[in-house]
């Protein structure tokens, strides 16, 4: 029952690292693999109530546990080449393919999750000899499955996926069922039974050993790859340049090249957001927050543009901050980096701020708890008079309705609010300031005026608020208002998606 508990657990969040790194983990995806274990599971328990009741033997159930170990060894094994077809598909697109190999992988699952499901009644059946102490019985045991559910989650999740890998996690799970399974073999005098699932048991060590050779994904310039407890992580290097993508792939999340810091893209845009003000100049930017510092991008660019700030970087990915600091020239001086929540770390945070930006977002993963009013009311206070926050969203083609619907919110707080359309890009970046006399025409103004850096040599601060100016956009701000209590961001993300998968051609940004 521990076992079969556990075993669930560590399967179903394997697999859910297993396709997201292809796939994503949105929701959507989240919502197909918890779904189909708990008809796996509910097609277990009917199964191995019949099963119990024509074989009530111990070696039976040991025989039960032997075959998930097996089949949970094998997956792996056979997913692999599938994901890699269906990573080439995400990459182009090919929605036809994606959904076969979709549904391919979601079908191995059937056979070890299906077993562990028919574990529970199978006990139940040989636990119980009598109906006086049927309550107490099957109560124990629930509690041990439960425990056992709890242990393997946090166990896959902070142990087994960061330091071993998907792979590995599967090929554990398996190790530890054959192992039981083994025990009952000897127990029972199954020698048979021993010595084919014991070689059985043998070469699934031996391949967690060796390790499944190659990247999990045949990326062109792909240098290197990482999971961790959040991200399936991936840096690609094309000459001079560096990119790192997340999990399914679908955008850039930062870029580096050691020679250049201009790169056209949301990282230098947010540095714009101080100059909506009248006067502003650069001394006047003293500290700055970013909201998913990722591999650093920004970071690195108001290092050079605005020189005289002090940066406190929050990421939740630990693995990614190491990933900067080896692969992005992420050793800055100015840069404070803060591991954690971005909501949590940002209101835990001392003092204000003459920028704040959160670049936490890209459908379809935007954090519910980071598009509320209260937390851009919390934003608002850490700002100080001439404060300003810089939000980047994604969007789908013409489809503006996520820009509208945090236009709506973060205008029942901020006085003003602007929004900039990065060209080719499905990027916008929204703009919200404390000061009403924040305005276009002060941009524009402070452009002209300013004396920049001597550091910035191309002109960083200067190309991206000309870029600014070129994007000028608006958005509608009459929408619903998002709060902690509703926040249906889901909703509008998943429509988004699916409706560019439909009708557009182009990279998600």
């Amino acid at each position: 029952m521990f076992l079969g508990g556990m075993g669930t657990m560590m399967l179903e969040f394997a697999a859910s690292r297993l396709l997201g790194n292809v796939f994503g983990t949105s929701n959507l995806v989240w919502a197909v693999i918890i779904g189909l274990i708990l008809v796996y599971l509910t097609l277990g328990n009917w199964l191995g109530g019949k099963w119990a009741d024509a074989s009530p033997k111990l070696e039976t159930l040991g025989f039960i546990l032997a075959c998930a170990g097996l089949s949970t060894g094998v997956l792996p094994l056979i997913a692999r080449p599938i994901l890699r077809i269906s990573a080439e598909a995400f990459d182009a697109l090919n929605i036809g393919l994606l959904a076969g190999t979709f549904t391919s992988v979601i079908l191995l699952l059937i056979i070890p999750v299906t077993l562990l499901g028919t574990v529970t009644p199978f006990a139940l059946r040989l636990a119980i000899k009598t109906s006086e102490n049927s309550g107490r019985v099957s109560g124990a045991l629930s509690a041990i499955s439960t425990l056992g559910s709890f242990i393997g989650t946090f166990l896959t999740v902070l142990v087994l996926i960061p330091f071993i890998g998907t792979y590995r996690t599967f090929l554990f799970t398996a190790s530890i069922l054959l192992l039981i399974a083994l025990g009952v073999f000897w127990a029972r005098k199954k020698y048979k039974h021993l010595l084919i699932f014991g070689l059985v048991w043998l070469a699934v060590i031996a391949l967690a050993i060796i390790g499944i050779r190659g990247f999990d994904k045949a990326t062109a310039g792909l240098i290197y790859e990482k999971e961790s407890a959040y991200n399936y992580i991936q840096v690609l290097e094309y000459g001079e340049f560096r990119f790192l993508r997340l999990n399914e792939g679908q955008g850039m999340h930062s870029i580096y090249n050691p020679n250049q810091y201009f790169y056209g893209g949301p990282w230098s845009q947010v540095l714009v957001g101080p100059f909506f003000n009248p006067d502003a100049k650069l001394e006047d930017v003293k500290r700055i927050a970013l909201i998913g510092l990722a591999a650093g991008t920004s970071a690195r660019q108001a290092s050079v543009a605005l020189p005289n700030a002090r940066v406190d970087g929050i990421e939740i990915d630990a693995e990614i901050v190491e990933i900067g600091r080896e692969f992005f020239g992420m050793d800055l001086p100015n840069l404070q980096v803060i591991v954690g929540d971005g909501r949590w770390e940002m209101e835990k945070l001392p003092g204000t701020y003459e920028l704040i930006s959160v670049d936490a977002y890209r459908p379809p993963y935007i954090p519910a708890h980071m598009v509320t009013l209260e937390f851009f009311t919390m934003l608002e206070q850490k700002l100080t008079s001439n404060g300003v926050i810089a939000i980047n969203i994604g969007r789908g083609g013409n489809d503006r309705s996520l820009i509208n619907a945090l236009a709506a919110t973060v205008s029942k707080v901020f006085p003003k609010v602007f929004v900039v359309d990065l060209p080719d890009s499905y990027n916008s970046v929204m703009f919200a300031a404390k000061n009403p006399a924040a305005g276009w025409e002060n941009l524009s103004v402070n452009r002209d005026s300013m004396n920049y850096a001597p550091e910035d040599k191309e002109n960083l601060l200067y190309s991206a608020i000309s870029l600014a100016l070129e994007g000028k956009s608006s958005a509608v701000v009459d929408g619903a208002v998002f709060t902690d209590d509703l926040a249906p961001i889901e909703y509008i993300t998943n429509r988004m998606v699916l409706k560019y998968l439909v009708t557009e051609e182009m990279e998600l940004p």
